[in-house]
């Protein structure tokens, strides 16, 4: 794959994630926005993070030594950490970095 090529390419996704970002500004404007839509944009990220949780911890060998600890134990630092500062990105930074800490140094 040649320079070109790549640059086509990010160019083509940019466009399309552009487009597909304006398209409910555009859709929308100047009319009341629908109360689907507006329900949607209420309960759809939780769903969506419900969603990522079951996924990331659908292999979790809680049978097995170390039975699940090092994902519990960052769930509850994230959780509560979430709860204490309410700082999306802090939580999951620090959550990610005490789950690979918990995993390479403690349950290793």
């Amino acid at each position: 794959m040649n320079t070109t090529h790549s640059i086509l390419l990010i160019a083509v996704m940019s466009a399309v994630v552009i487009f597909l970002r304006a398209v409910p500004f555009l859709i929308f404007r100047g009319n009341k926005t629908p109360a689907f839509i507006e329900y949607i944009g209420k309960y759809l990220p939780y769903a969506i993070m419900g969603m990522l949780l079951v996924y990331c911890f659908r292999e979790t060998p809680i049978m097995s030594s170390p039975h699940g600890m090092p994902e519990l134990i960052a769930i509850i630092i994230t959780a509560g950490l979430q709860v204490w500062k309410k700082q999306g990105l802090l939580s999951i930074v620090v959550g990610t970095i005490s789950y690979m800490l918990l995993v390479q140094l403690v349950f290793a």
